[in-house]
């Protein structure tokens, strides 16, 4: 009797610690995830790894780990650079945080754009404005579309300026942070073909009866300006040397709202600044 019971006890747990054992396996050994992706970030991990941060078209803004890929042979060749267009694979762990990225298949290169110390100033704009806005595994189809819009021009024209201003613009708009464009946001009344003011730590656009002090001017050309962007894709747009007045009057604005809902300044607008 006592053997027997014995017995079904060693059996019992055996069978427990292989289903244990097998559950803990498909826990740590999930198998490998493909996606269109965005490199958004990348820094150094370590003396040979990289942490990498991208946005997936299907999972969303990830953080994960490259090994391997600060030596000087390594399987990732020019795939990590900042904006690079991607085909990624992955891995996830339930006990880990971050992704291990097994590998990368470059589906669009900007390397006119990423080598130029100019045009690679608007790209890390860009880059961090992405990796501060968007939410860990949430997916936005509108931003990854918005992002890739903005690189192709930067890259094709060879210019920052309108496709900047329309990257910022449609961010503040996505969003929900955008004022009304056509009238007071006090006193209701038209601006027309007058100046509205606008302070990013008050919400709406003011006229110049309503306007406080400090506030600054967001003339009428960068208003149409703005009107165009909502309405027109940016590769319709001919970008025309009157227009880089109103099309920076109009991505200053955007910056500082976007400065303010993430509750910090841009580190790359100094750069920008700068050029």
């Amino acid at each position: 009797m006592v053997i027997t019971i014995v017995l079904r006890v060693r059996a019992f747990r055996m069978k427990w610690c292989s289903s244990s054992g097998a559950a803990s396996a498909r826990r740590l050994l999930m198998p490998a995830r493909e996606t269109e992706a965005i490199i958004l970030k990348t820094f150094p991990l370590g003396e040979a790894d990289r942490l990498v941060s991208f946005l997936g078209r299907t999972s969303g803004r990830v953080r994960g780990v490259a090994s391997g890929a600060r030596r000087l042979k390594n399987r990732y060749g020019s795939t990590l650079e900042v904006l690079s267009h991607v085909q990624l694979w992955y891995v996830e762990r339930e006990t880990r945080e971050l992704v291990r990225i097994q590998q990368a298949d470059l589906l669009e290169s900007f390397h006119k754009a990423q080598s130029d110390y100019s045009l690679s100033t608007g790209l890390a704009v860009i880059s961090e404005i992405s990796e501060l806005i968007l939410p860990e595994h949430e997916v936005s189809e509108p931003m990854f579309r918005l992002i890739l819009l903005a690189v192709r021009e930067i890259e094709r024209t060879g210019d920052w300026n309108l496709p900047l201003s329309y990257f910022a613009f449609w961010t503040v708009r996505l969003g929900g942070w955008l004022p009304r464009f056509d009238r007071c946001v006090v006193c209701e009344t038209r601006f027309g073909a007058k100046p509205a003011f606008y302070d990013a730590h008050q919400p709406g656009l003011f006229c110049e009866k309503c306007r406080r002090p400090g506030m600054k001017p967001l003339h009428i050309e960068a208003r149409n300006l703005a009107e165009r962007f909502a309405g027109e894709r940016l590769d319709r747009i001919e970008y025309q040397k009157p227009m880089q007045a109103s099309a920076r009057e109009l991505r200053e604005a955007a910056l500082d709202w976007i400065e303010h809902h993430i509750e910090r300044r841009l580190m790359t607008r100094e750069l920008l600044e700068s050029t």
